[in-house]
């Protein structure tokens, strides 16, 4: 994996190593030698990770990353603070800043590398979802924004320790953002108890029975915990085994002895990241939903059935069998509004929705158009088969009476059909649509409450040819 890295220290020489590090493994790097300088490239450059001195005049890390992380445009670009300082109060001041990980020189290549890929595939990540979301909201909803990320606070949490007193000090250090705190023993345990509440596992890799990474590795290949954020905690001399467990997908680590504050602090950003990430899919969802979908009935909109009717057309092999299309749409839907109202009007639009769905067949696929205009896509099937399905909707509509929910009037409500097949040499989307419009227009002239379907000869579009007719 490659990527752009931006080195940010005041001292020459330690950019020029940092520098010859990330380039011997093909990493692009980016220089800065000032904080000013490093916001300026941030922001033009836009670096996948940015490796950032602390003590620099002027303007020190903290600061940096404080306004890096107040940028919208950079907000999402992980900071690795790389310094001197060892003291734990500096590297939760760090995190506390915005910082995602904290590198004490002279920096251990195993961790740097380790730690720079874990942090781009996040990063990557993280604008796979925003751009997703950003697409659908553009193409069926400008409204749907992504709110702001929970607070840490009340989360459930997996412990995976064996040792029981270092599981209870972790415990005891987990009260303030633990709703509940499920411990397993070993792995076996840990698989039992992982479900999708949990939010966050933290799993010790000093286990004589069972093999930390091989859960991490089984996990991320699964898709139910592909996302979930994994916390190791290891022993001093298990670095090499933390580095595999950071390219394994675990998320952030922890070295003994644990500093309370540094645990909570790693704590709180991996599960308000976890619920960012979980606001992100669920607004992509609903936007994606919102995009397709018609919004009073919650039948699938005029897009996404042309778009689905277009797949469906392209697959159709030669010889194969037909698709079908039903159009219809309420005959004197216009008095209904006029009379009762347009919320009248929307009660019948619902009701014929759900009436459609209930008399269609399972692989039918039902959408609106638009206004009081209906389609049903029928894949494999006849012209005979349709017309049995039409006629059994057409009769579902006008022999129960609709009812207005503000009055409790019932409504008596028809409606014309038109039916067509593809079949036609050179079929195409558009001549399939005129076909169908034709035999809906034809079921309007020829009296409403009726079945038409559109014949396959081309000189007989216009006239259609009656299936079923209401007494």
């Amino acid at each position: 994996m490659t990527a752009r890295v931006l080195v940010v220290d005041d001292v020459e020489l330690n950019v020029k190593l940092l520098e010859a590090k990330l380039s011997s493994e093909y990493f692009e790097v980016i220089v800065a030698d000032n904080g000013l300088t490093a916001l300026e490239l941030a922001e033009t450059e836009l670096p996948d990770i940015i490796l950032l001195d602390i003590m620099m005049p002027l303007m020190d890390g903290f600061e940096v990353c404080r306004r890096l992380k107040a940028n919208p445009r950079t907000v999402d670009i992980p900071v690795v603070m790389v310094t001197a300082l060892s003291d734990v109060a500096d590297r939760l001041r760090g995190l506390e800043s915005g910082a995602d990980e904290f590198l004490t020189k002279p920096v251990n290549d195993t961790a740097l590398f380790a730690r720079v890929r874990s942090l781009v595939r996040l990063k990557r990540m993280m604008e796979e979802l925003r751009l997703r979301e950003e697409v659908c909201r553009q193409f069926g909803n400008s409204e749907d924004q992504v709110a702001a990320a929970d607070e840490a606070g009340h989360a459930r949490i997996l412990l995976l320790e064996e040792n029981d007193s270092a599981a209870t000090r972790i415990l005891d250090t987990l009260k303030p953002v633990a709703n509940s705190v499920d411990r397993a023993r070993n792995g076996a345990e840990a698989h039992t108890l992982l479900d999708p509440s949990i939010e966050l596992v933290i799993a010790s890799l000093s286990m004589p029975d069972s093999d930390p990474l091989r859960l991490v590795s089984q996990w991320r290949a699964t898709e139910a915990t592909r996302q979930l954020p994994i916390l190791l905690i290891a022993d001093p001399g298990e670095l090499p085994r933390l580095a595999k467990g950071l390219d394994l997908g675990a998320n952030d680590y922890l070295v003994r002895p644990v500093d309370r504050n540094e645990l909570l602090a790693r704590v709180r950003t991996q599960i308000r990241r976890k619920r960012l990430q979980d606001r992100l899919h669920e607004n992509y969802n609903r936007s994606l939903s919102l995009a397709l979908t018609d919004e009073l009935t919650g039948l699938y909109n005029r897009r996404y059935v042309f778009a689905h009717l277009t797949e469906l057309m392209a697959r159709l092999p030669e010889g194969s069998a037909n698709t079908a299309l039903m159009m219809f749409d309420i005959d004197h839907f216009k008095q209904v509004n006029d009379r009762y109202g347009h919320l009248a009007g929307d009660d019948v639009l619902r009701e014929l929705a759900k009436r459609a769905l209930h008399n269609v067949r399972s692989v039918d696929l039902v959408g609106r158009l638009g206004g009081e205009e209906f389609v049903v896509v029928m894949p494999e099937t006849s012209l005979g088969g349709a017309t049995i399905v039409a006629d059994r909707l057409r009769l579902a509509v006008a022999d129960e009476p609709f009812v207005v929910a503000d009055t409790g009037e019932k409504l008596p409500v028809t409606i014309s059909v038109g039916l067509a097949i593809t079949g036609q040499p050179e079929d195409t989307l558009e001549a399939l649509l005129k076909r169908v419009d034709d035999a809906l227009y034809a079921a309007k002239n020829g009296g409403r409450n009726r079945v038409i379907a559109a014949p396959l000869r081309p000189g007989l579009l216009a006239h259609g040819v009656p299936i079923a007719v209401a007494s």
